[in-house]
């Protein structure tokens, strides 16, 4: 009986990609500008909800206005999907620095036009419709917005920093939650509250356009990632070499080949993205329309909790980056299961201290989700399918998490019950720890279907010397199996003579 070694293909410091920081500074600063473009828009279209829901829907019950104002939040994430599909095929066959100057142009022009829009008392039915068409072409760009600035940057990170270079992503989304609650809140101080009904509310759509400028500049300026670049150039050394080009992968084949990533792509983001809209979206309104304080009180509440979260969310990162990202995953999903029914409770205690303390355990649980998520998706799959089958799972799980405000209030309503929220997220929190225990680890590995990548050639070298040492210990233990596996033969032989 004979072991074949297996022979493993040697690695030089050249086959290993070393990253320019100048241009990673780049790709993170107009990948996390986009990012928090959109959160901008959403930050504030949750802030605003009881404006846009007297403006829009008037006649309606104050809790009728609520939930329509916020189910136009929810609707454009039907789109999403065919979003993603659409970028996703894009960004595979063009690249992705093209397909996320597109999204920016459409994001930042469709929420600047939000606030041109009459009101209902203008042209009657038309205004809500216009708002919804205008949050659909929202809905349907950002289904390419994520996905592909996360790709963009986990293509431009080195192995060793990807967890925490990615957490930038969701500080800029943070960041873009803060800047548009303080522009409500700043706006709504100067104007007044009856000013702020009439006109002022209009005000933070329209600074949608600068920042979209910005954003555009930075992102037209940028280089493709040094992922889809190799892998442009090996279909094109391949084509000088008269192989054939690789087949394009279908949406079917990504279903049936990729079935397992898919699915815990779906579990991660179900998980963090309901417990994101459940705390930064839904919570203003819940304040304000269920516990009856202020819109400005509630509002700063949860300014004060996102700027907590902001210096954690790379904090996280980076300890994903020696710890791993999976145990940030359970830990997250079981700190959310046991903690939900109690934070609710000093939520609805009537005590500042109290609710405040309860927003931000949450605010913490969200963080070891989002602190890990733009590194751990993009990680899933190979370099050429990676951008259509992330679109494709990160905005069907957003379609769910997307309805996570209206259903939130609703259910409130419905039962007259202040903890159904809390209820809510447990059952969340149990997708989100079974997706943590099957998930693979992804740290500090090159992503699929790319080579090693690291800051400089000091690094390089030392990625070498673990790649050859793994090999020497491989090695090692094929030649102990080797052994283990001739003396058992002996025995046999020694033990049944007539079988030799």
């Amino acid at each position: 009986m004979r072991l074949r070694k297996k022979r493993v293909q040697p690695m030089h410091i050249n086959d290993i990609t070393i990253i320019d920081d100048t241009k990673l500074k780049k790709a993170i600063t107009a990948a996390a500008l986009g990012n928090a473009m959109e959160w901008f828009d959403f930050g504030v279209y949750g802030f605003v909800a009881f404006a846009l829901g007297q403006v829009f829907f008037p006649g309606a019950d104050p809790g009728i206005q609520m939930i329509a104002a916020l189910a136009t939040f929810s609707v454009p994430f039907l789109v999403r999907p065919l979003g993603g599909l659409f970028f996703g095929a894009l960004g595979d066959k063009f690249g992705r620095q093209k397909v996320l100057s597109v999204t920016i142009i459409i994001m930042s022009v469709s929420t600047f036009c939000i606030g041109l829009i009459p009101g209902y008392d203008s042209i009657g039915i038309w205004a809500p419709i216009l708002l919804l068409l205008a949050k659909l072409a929202q809905g349907f760009s950002v289904g390419g917005e994520y996905t592909g600035a996360a790709i963009f940057v986990a293509e431009y990170s080195p192995d060793r920093k990807r967890g925490f270079l990615g957490s930038w992503l969701d500080f800029g989304s943070i960041a873009g939650f803060i800047l548009g609650a303080g522009v409500v809140v700043l706006i709504s101080s100067i104007v007044g509250e009856t000013n702020f009904l009439e006109w002022g509310w209009r005000i933070p759509f329209f600074i949608a356009a600068p920042l979209g400028l910005i954003g555009i500049y930075l992102r037209h300026a940028l280089e493709e990632t040094p992922t889809f670049q190799q892998h442009v150039d090996k279909i094109d050394s391949d084509s000088r070499k008269d192989i054939a080009e690789p087949p394009r992968v279908s949406f079917r084949e990504i279903l049936t080949k990729q079935w397992r990533p898919l699915i815990i792509c779906v579990g991660m983001v179900i998980a963090t993205n309901v417990t994101y809209y459940m705390l930064l979206t839904y919570m203003p309104s819940y304040l304000s329309h269920s516990l009856h304080y202020s819109e400005d009180h509630g509002v700063l509440i949860i300014i004060a909790i996102m700027v907590g979260m902001l210096f954690v969310q790379p904090f996280m990162g980076m300890l994903s980056d020696r710890f791993g990202r999976k145990p940030f995953v359970i830990i997250g999903s079981i700190g959310l299961f046991i903690l939900a029914i109690p934070c609710f409770i000093l939520i609805n205690s009537d005590v500042i201290g109290l609710i405040f303390l309860g927003l931000l355990i949450l605010a913490v649980l969200l963080n070891c989700f989002i602190g890990v998520m733009a590194s751990t998706l993009p990680a899933m799959f190979p370099t050429h399918i990676r951008y259509s089958a992330l679109a494709i799972a990160f905005n069907v799980s957003v379609l769910i998490a997307g309805l996570t405000p209206t259903i939130a209030a609703w259910l409130v309503e419905a039962t007259n019950n202040l903890y159904m929220p809390a209820y809510y997220l447990m059952v969340v929190a149990m997708i989100g720890l079974v997706t943590g225990i099957f998930m693979k680890e992804t740290a500090n590995r090159p992503l699929k279907g790319a080579t090693p990548a690291a800051s400089d050639r000091a690094e390089a070298r030392e990625i070498l010397q673990e790649h050859h040492d793994n090999i020497e210990q491989k090695i090692e233990d094929i030649d102990a199996q080797i052994v283990e596996l001739e003396a058992k033969r002996k025995n046999l032989i020694a033990q049944h003579p007539d079988i030799n």
